[in-house]
C-alpha cells in the first residue's frame, strides 16, 4: 500500500488530480459488473466469472512469458466471461496501467482494476484508465479511508468491490451497502488458499447482497458448491493463466 501511495504522489506531480477530474467528468457511463452479475444469476447454472489477466503473482511467480493481456481478454470475452480483471500493480504482479488500457480497447465487458488502492488519486486514475470497477482491500485500509475511497468511487460512477478475508473485515464492509462483497480465500500471511474461508463467511452475507468468491477456485465443482452458498460471481486468475487451453478451461468452469 505504501509503495503505491508513493507512486500516486509521483504521478500527481506529472498529471495533477485536477486534470484527472476533468477527464473523468467527460467519460461515458460504466459497464456495470453489479448489473451483469445479477443478470447472470437469473440464468441459474451459468457462473458469473470475472476472468483475470496477470503476468505474475507473489504466490505463483511468473505465470506467462509471452504476456498479451488484450489477446487473453478477447478469449475470455468470447468464451463467456462476465467481466475481466486486470492487475496493474507493477512490483509484485508485474502489471502496468497500459495493460488495462489495452484490455479496455478490445472488450465490451466490465473491466476491474486490481491494485493496492489507498489514495483518492488512484480512484480517479482507475476511472480515467477505462476501468468500470475498483477493488478496495479492507485489510489494508482503516475504516475512515475505506469509506472515503468507496464514496469517491461511487461518486464518479465506478462499481466497487470491497475485498475481505475475515469476519471482522466483513463486518466493516457490510455497511458499505452499494459495494459488491469479495471474499478472498487466500491467507495474506501464508499466501495459501483454502475455500473453507469463503464457505465459512457465506452465511454471514445478507440474502440478495452481491458477493463474489476470490482465489482458490480450481474446477466446476468448486463453483457449484459456492453458488449453492449464495455467491453470484467468481474471480479466477491462476487456474486460467496456467491453462494450456484458456478458452476450454473457462467454458468448463462456466458449465
Amino acid at each position: 500500500m505504501a509503495e503505491r501511495r508513493a507512486d500516486a504522489r509521483r504521478s500527481s506531480a506529472h498529471l495533477p488530480l485536477e486534470h484527472l477530474e476533468r477527464v473523468v467528468a467527460g467519460l461515458p457511463k460504466i459497464r456495470s459488473l453489479r448489473e451483469r452479475l445479477t443478470c447472470v444469476e437469473a440464468r441459474r447454472r451459468q457462473a458469473g466469472i470475472i476472468a483475470e489477466v496477470k503476468k505474475a503473482s507473489p504466490s505463483a511467480g511468473l505465470l506467462c512469458e509471452s504476456y498479451d493481456p488484450a489477446a487473453l481478454a478477447r478469449i475470455y470475452e468470447q468464451a463467456g466471461a462476465a467481466g475481466i480483471s486486470v492487475l496493474t500493480e507493477p512490483r509484485h504482479f508485474l502489471g502496468r496501467d497500459a495493460d488495462l488500457r489495452q484490455v479496455r480497447r478490445v472488450v465490451n465487458l466490465p473491466v476491474l482494476r486490481k491494485d493496492f488502492v489507498s489514495d483518492p488519486y488512484q480512484v480517479f486514475e482507475t476511472r480515467a484508465l477505462g476501468a468500470d470497477v475498483i477493488l478496495l482491500i479492507a485489510a489494508g485500509l482503516e475504516d475512515h479511508l475505506l469509506k472515503e475511497l468507496y464514496t469517491i468511487a461511487l461518486g464518479i460512477g465506478l462499481d466497487v468491490i470491497v475485498e475481505v478475508h475475515t469476519r471482522d473485515e466483513l463486518d466493516r464492509a457490510l455497511p458499505l451497502d452499494r459495494a459488491i462483497l469479495g471474499v478472498n480465500s487466500r491467507d495474506l500471511n501464508t499466501l495459501q488458499t483454502d475455500l473453507e474461508q469463503a464457505r465459512d463467511l457465506a452465511h454471514l452475507i445478507p440474502a440478495g447482497r452481491p458477493a463474489i468468491a476470490e482465489s482458490g477456485i480450481k474446477n466446476r465443482a468448486d463453483i457449484d458448491d459456492l453458488q449453492a452458498r449464495g455467491y453470484k460471481g467468481f474471480l479466477i486468475g491462476e487456474t486460467l493463466m496456467k491453462s494450456d487451453d484458456v478458452s476450454a478451461t473457462l467454458r468448463e468452469l462456466l458449465g
